[in-house]
């Protein structure tokens, strides 16, 4: 989790998903408390793209470490453009 806080970094559902399909994305982070229909279909790209994928707590904490006042469902560590 702490990773997120010094790296660059999307947060949010379609964010992260973008991230993903441009293979930008080196690390996701899941709150387990988010809605399982938000997650799930990420959850399938990130295994077929083999991204690894690390659950949190809940969404506050995430959106914490993301530093957004907003519970956050996902976010994922991105490598620099």
């Amino acid at each position: 989790m702490e990773r997120i806080k010094t790296s660059t970094h999307v947060v949010g559902l379609k964010q992260t998903k973008k991230a993903i399909e441009a293979g930008r994305a080196n690390l996701v982070f899941i709150a387990r408390d988010a809605d399982l229909h938000v997650v799930f279909p990420l959850e399938k790209l990130c295994e077929g793209r083999n991204t690894e994928v690390v659950y949190v707590n809940n969404m506050k904490e995430l959106a914490k470490a993301c530093r957004v006042d907003v519970p956050t469902a996902v976010a994922a560590i991105v490598k620099d453009a």
